[in-house]
C-alpha cells in the first residue's frame, strides 16, 4: 500500500473554504433569525390586538348585562304604571261621591254604576276579563271553582249559580269563578 491519496478521496477542506461555510452559514441564520424575530412582532401584535378586542367585548358584555338587569328592575317596578294611571279616574269618581253630602240613593246609585263602568273599562284596558257563567254552562275546573254540589234538574256538571265573579289576565286565571254545581242525576 503506499501513502499516495487516492483519487476518490474528498480533499481536505482548506481554512478559507471552512471560513465561507461559517459565513454562509450565519448568513443564512442571521437570515432566518430576522424572519423569525419579524413573525414574532407580528404574532406579539396580533395577540396585543385579540386581546384588547376580548377586554373590550367582555367591557361590552358586562355592560349590556348591567343595562339588561336595570331593565327589569324597572319593569317590575313601574310595571303597574299604566295600570294605575286607569285606576285614577276611578279613585276621582268616588272621591267625588264622597264629596256629594245630600246625594240621594237615586244620585249615589247612578254614581256607583258610573264608577263601575270606569273600574270594568280600566280592567279591560289592561287585559283583565270577567269570567261570569251564566246558569247551565258547562263545569270549567280551569276557570270555575265549585263551592257545592246541588241537585238541579239541569244537566249534570253544569253551572247552576254564581256566587262570585271570577277574572282572567291574559288567559291565566286570576281568580276563578265561584259557582254551584248541578249533581248527577
Amino acid at each position: 500500500m503506499s501513502d499516495s491519496p487516492t483519487p476518490n478521496a474528498s480533499p481536505v477542506p482548506t481554512a478559507d473554504a471552512s471560513e465561507e461555510a461559517r459565513a454562509a452559514m450565519t448568513a443564512d441564520t442571521l437570515d432566518e433569525i430576522a424572519r423569525l424575530q419579524g413573525e414574532l412582532a407580528e404574532l406579539k401584535a396580533r395577540s396585543a390586538d385579540l386581546a384588547d378586542q376580548y377586554l373590550r367585548a367582555k367591557a361590552e358584555a358586562e355592560n349590556v348585562r348591567r343595562r339588561a338587569e336595570e331593565d327589569v328592575a324597572k319593569a317590575r317596578k313601574f310595571g303597574i304604571e299604566g295600570f294605575a294611571e286607569n285606576l285614577l279616574a276611578v279613585c276621582d269618581s268616588l272621591d267625588a261621591a264622597l264629596a256629594l253630602e245630600n246625594a240621594t240613593a237615586e244620585q249615589l246609585r247612578e254614581g256607583s254604576m258610573a264608577t263601575l263602568r270606569q273600574l270594568m273599562s280600566a280592567l279591560e284596558r289592561n287585559k283583565v276579563v270577567v269570567v261570569n257563567p251564566a246558569a247551565g254552562d258547562r263545569f270549567d275546573p280551569h276557570q270555575h271553582q265549585a263551592i257545592s254540589v246541588v241537585p238541579s234538574e239541569q244537566e249534570a256538571n253544569t253551572v247552576v249559580g254564581v256566587l262570585q265573579k271570577g277574572y282572567l289576565i291574559f288567559d291565566r286565571v286570576l281568580r276563578p269563578a265561584l259557582v254551584t254545581v248541578a249533581a248527577p242525576k
